[in-house]
Parts: C-alpha cells; sequence; structure tokens
C-alpha cells in the first residue's frame, strides 16, 4: 500500500521528494519543507491515501551544521489501515517551518512542543506559544548542546529549605 503512496507523491510533487527509505516495513519519505503544507493536504484529501489522522509530529536535534533540526509527521489512514512517516529539514539559522495546524489541528499541541523544546518555528500557526517552559525562557531543553544538569539560575525555583 506504500508504494501506491510513494508512486503518488513521486508523480505529483517530482521535484519535492528528497528520498524515500523503507525499514523494517515502514515507510518514511523526506520532502522539502516548503511542501509540506501541500504534501500533507494532498496525503489527506487522496482517495487512494486517505491520512485523515496525524499521530504524532515531533522535532529532533541532529545536530549538524545543516539540517540541524528534524520535523518528524507520523500519519495514519484509518479507512484504509496504513501507516506513512514524513519527514522535513531545517538549519538552526533558519528553524522556521510551515505549520500543519489547519490541515490536521491534532498538530497543534505538536508544533507548541516542538517549539518549546527545539526552538522550531512553525509559520502560521495560530497559536505558538511555550507550554511547559515560561515565555521569557530564552533556551530550548532538548536541543543537543543544552547542558544536561540545565543552566544554573535561569528559572527561579521554589525555596528547597521549609521555613520553620
Amino acid at each position: 500500500m506504500n508504494q501506491v503512496v510513494v508512486d503518488l507523491l513521486k508523480k505529483t510533487f517530482p521535484d519535492s521528494i528528497i528520498e524515500v527509505k523503507e525499514f523494517r516495513n515502514e515507510t518514511t519519505i523526506i520532502v522539502k519543507k516548503e511542501n509540506i503544507v501541500k504534501i500533507s493536504e494532498f496525503l489527506r484529501d487522496n482517495p487512494k491515501c486517505q491520512f485523515n489522522y496525524l499521530s504524532d509530529l515531533c522535532g529532533a536535534d541532529a545536530y549538524t551544521p545543516e539540517n540541524r533540526f528534524e520535523v518528524i509527521y507520523n500519519l495514519l489512514s484509518i479507512p484504509l489501515k496504513h501507516r506513512i512517516r514524513i519527514k522535513i529539514f531545517t538549519d538552526e539559522t533558519n528553524p522556521n517551518v510551515p505549520t500543519v495546524s489547519n490541515v490536521w489541528e491534532a498538530a497543534n499541541w505538536c508544533e507548541r512542543e516542538a517549539y518549546d523544546m527545539f526552538g522550531i518555528i512553525f509559520d502560521g500557526h495560530n497559536d505558538l506559544r511555550r507550554m511547559f517552559m515560561p515565555e521569557d525562557f530564552e533556551y530550548y531543553p532538548l536541543r543537543k548542546n543544552f547542558p544536561l544538569m540545565g543552566i544554573p539560575n535561569s528559572l527561579l525555583l521554589p525555596d528547597t529549605n521549609p521555613k520553620k
């Protein structure tokens, strides 16, 4: 089934498909970030694909000079009972990618989490603000260059010495 999807994407978006990987019967398609919205709409709306559910969206830090950050989209077609993974890359100097929250509502919180933890900016997102960290926190805790023990005095923590 995934080969049908891959062939459709290659035919419809020939310049957008960077690479297709198959591992343990799971298909990952790496696409250009500029076309993620059009590809997402195609995967959702095409009767041969019907990826009507975004089961997960997450960020990852490859910690490389180019294409440092990945955004991974795990898609599920409930009617056709198949899955696929789409992946895009972005750089540290311009960590902007288009939002897919208008394609799948489930992307809303996932994109906010990727922004909060990695600093990936989802252009067009209607409520891109931090979820876990304070709004004025200037660091991104899941980046590989973030210190394991945290940054001293970067967050106000409650007093650990109980007063008598």
